[in-house]
């Protein structure tokens, strides 16, 4: 381990993974540490031995819930974009060749007390409930607007500068109603809350045509793809990339003490007596506590049960969004439901994650709204962790460090600040 790397990467949780092997494949020399003995930290799978022990305390989960080793629950579930930055990062590293992804089934959205499909097609959009007639044709005028906006061709921007009109000034022009409002703002937009209508409408535009190019990648009912056998076969398929191109890996290293020069500049980790020296360090907040604050938590309920979410067309896989406005919250809460399909449970069973920012002290009530919609449930598990930003500067002491992975967050994958 006396050795010098131009990175040390501390944590294997996904994006400490996806930089590290984007990283070795520039040709620098990273070393990958992790105090812990498997990967993923934050954002792992755990069998259903594994989940009983974390929640219940002991290891012997009853038998009618099936084989622990067909159980791969995330600890951070989300689906991914299907034409996002990570499907093309892990298409441009060739990561695809350690995992395999599904199409989630559907899209929904929690409008007036009821589940609603996201229009994934013209024809759905003319049949869905989430607009009246006349409101079906102002909504076709914006997609259509959307669709064509070209961010290099000023023909198409209709003699609107979308870096300086908002979001709301341009809805408004199109007369939409405030449902309608919704549910493109968060379900198609994938907004968090409602900050974004008072924030350039660049952004939103985006987004929506994000969501439009992912629904057709696959010609799925969704924009969303996962993988087989859940989220965290993503960092482990960036840790071998990573050790393909010459990066080391070592797991189990107890107490990863971040090492600085006299100029405050980070010099190299210690652990177990041994120092490895380095230029820079990526980092978790969990290895650098005294450079974070916290910003929040998030709350989460995993559900296992043995039906898909009723008022679902009994998708196997769904993403569900329930906007800030029809629960009176200050932000989104999100159902999201995986099953054997992506074998992640045992046939028959679906695991169901209800997630959102804590906005008070009892979890258990404000994830209620959520957890209503799922029906009977065979076992819930309550969990809360915190959310922290960094508060260093990197240009002063060159520790990165992540942000812990929210609800939908975005996934890394530039590594400019390195080269």
């Amino acid at each position: 381990m006396d050795e010098e790397y131009d990175v040390i990467v501390l944590g294997t949780g996904l994006k400490e993974c996806i930089l590290s092997g984007l990283l070795s494949v520039d040709g620098l020399k990273v070393l990958h540490m992790d105090r812990n003995d498997y990967y993923g930290g934050e954002s792992t799978s755990l069998n259903l031995i594994q989940l009983w022990k974390k929640f219940r305390g002991n290891d012997k989960p009853p038998a009618h819930l099936g084989p622990s080793r067909d159980y791969n629950v995330d600890m951070v579930p989300k689906f991914i974009m299907a034409n996002g930055i990570l499907v093309r990062t892990l298409i441009h590293t060739d990561v695809t060749k350690y995992l395999s992804f599904k199409a989630v089934d559907g899209s929904y959205v929690f409008n007036k007390g009821k589940i609603h499909k996201v229009p994934a097609t013209d024809v759905e959009a003319l049949k869905s409930p989430l607009m009246g007639l006349f409101e079906k044709r102002r909504a076709r005028s914006f997609f259509i607007y959307v669709q064509n906006y070209d961010e290099n061709d000023p023909s198409t921007h209709q003699g609107l500068d979308l870096t300086r009109i908002t979001s709301r000034e341009l809805i408004s022009k199109y007369g939409l109603d405030d449902n309608t409002v919704d549910f493109i703002g968060h379900a198609v937009a994938l907004h968090r809350d409602d900050r974004y209508l008072n924030e350039p409408a660049l952004d939103t535009v985006k987004r929506m045509k994000l969501y439009s190019e992912s629904v057709l990648r696959f010609q799925g009912g969704s924009p969303y793809i996962y993988p087989l056998y859940g989220l965290g076969e993503l960092p482990q398929g960036f840790a071998r990339l990573s050790a393909v191109y010459g990066g080391t890996y070592m797991l189990n290293k107890p107490e990863c003490k971040v090492e600085f020069d006299m100029e405050g500049k980070v010099c190299g980790v210690t652990s177990e007596g041994e120092t490895a020296k380095c230029m820079k360090v990526v980092c978790d907040p969990s290895y650098l506590p005294n450079k974070v604050r916290k910003v929040g938590k998030v709350a989460r309920a995993i559900a296992i049960m043995s039906h898909p979410i009723p008022n679902t067309n009994e998708s196997h896989s769904v993403q569900l969004i329930l906007p800030q406005k029809q629960l009176g919250r200050k932000s989104d809460m999100y159902v999201f439901c995986c099953s054997y399909s992506h074998n992640v449970a045992p046939k028959g069973k679906y695991i169901a994650f209800v997630s959102a920012k804590a906005e008070t002290d009892n979890l258990e009530m404000e994830l209620k709204p959520g957890i209503d919609l799922l029906g009977p449930i065979d076992e819930l598990f309550f969990d809360s962790y915190d959310r922290f930003e960094p508060v260093n500067e990197p240009s002063l002491d060159n520790c990165f460090i992540s942000t812990i992975l929210s609800i939908l967050a975005s996934f890394a994958s530039g590594h400019s600040s390195f080269s």
